[in-house]
């Protein structure tokens, strides 16, 4: 389905988003705490899940604010990171399809020699993970894409290493809390781009879902990977997000030259200062990605 009436699609998801009974007070008041622990590193006992009022909608709305606040101190959105993209999980937590946040010009960084070190600070409790970044040439306006017609509008692709940053005790959290938390987000390293030629889409179609990654830190053997992991496909993974926004906000699409990076390929491990991390790609047309914590 192609996207027709933006405006009458928002005024219906602007309805979907009222539905919650969380005023706009009490949105404003937690994302302007979750703001503030971020900057500070500080950690935030209560769950917004815990409230009775906290749903879906409403971290949405606390997503939006967070980044009307980031813009306000100069940063510009340059993408989304997704969450969950694991069907298993959406069992699990009751989801309909995958959750994602928003990246920032400071917090994504490109490396083009794919060995990077990154110095993160304040932090609470850090976790890595081996994701496939892409970089869209086109918007994506239509539902029931398959992987081909994803790839059809991607520029490139790279390896990259998310970070992630729970402000949360013990890393639990519900999808609303992560959502409403900047998904996590604390930095994307992103390694070589390597174009996405027409020529090769329909081995690529092949390679993504089957291609293998090693993870290994500090030389040692973590734990290996697949591009199954990912929707069965990053590329997959890429047209539900795309399908996930147009159905909740349809105006602000998927755009030319946004970064989405696919979710975990592996477990998030726990780092810190002075671990150093390499993810081997093999089945891929990719370099390897080593990144040092510093």
């Amino acid at each position: 389905m192609m996207l027709q009436n933006a405006t009458a699609q928002d005024m219906k998801a602007q309805d979907m988003m009222s539905r919650g009974t969380m005023s706009l007070s009490e949105v404003e008041a937690l994302a302007q705490e979750l703001f503030t622990a971020q900057k500070a590193g500080q950690m935030i006992p209560v769950l917004p899940s815990s409230c009775p009022d906290f749903d879906l909608n409403a971290a949405y709305e606390v997503e939006a604010l967070l980044k009307r606040m980031r813009e306000a101190d100069g940063h510009k959105a340059v993408g989304r990171k997704v969450g969950y993209a694991n069907k298993a999980m959406w069992r699990v937590l009751k989801l309909e399809t995958l959750v994602w946040a928003h990246m920032y010009d400071d917090t994504v960084h490109y490396n083009e020699h794919n060995r990077a070190a990154l110095a993160l600070a304040p932090v609470r409790s850090l976790k890595i993970e081996p994701e496939i970044v892409f970089c869209l040439k086109r918007p994506l306006l239509a539902e029931g894409l398959d992987a081909a017609a994803v790839l059809e509008s991607i520029d490139w692709l790279a390896m990259g290493f998310e970070i992630i940053d729970c402000p949360f005790p013990d890393w639990k959290f519900q999808a609303g809390d992560f959502v409403a938390s900047f998904g996590l987000h604390a930095a994307l390293v992103v390694g070589e781009k390597v174009p996405v030629q027409s020529d090769a889409i329909s081995q690529l179609v092949e390679e993504l879902p089957r291609f293998q990654v090693r993870m290994s830190k500090n030389g040692e053997f973590v734990e290996e990977g697949s591009g199954k992991n990912s929707l069965r496909s990053p590329a997959l993974c890429v047209a539900e997000l795309a399908v996930a926004i147009l159905r909740r906000f349809p105006t602000q699409l998927l755009g030319a030259g946004e970064l989405v990076s696919t979710g975990t390929l592996t477990s998030g491990h726990a780092t810190q200062s002075g671990d150093r991390w390499t993810a081997e790609v093999t089945g891929l047309p990719l370099p390897s990605l080593t990144l040092v914590m510093s």
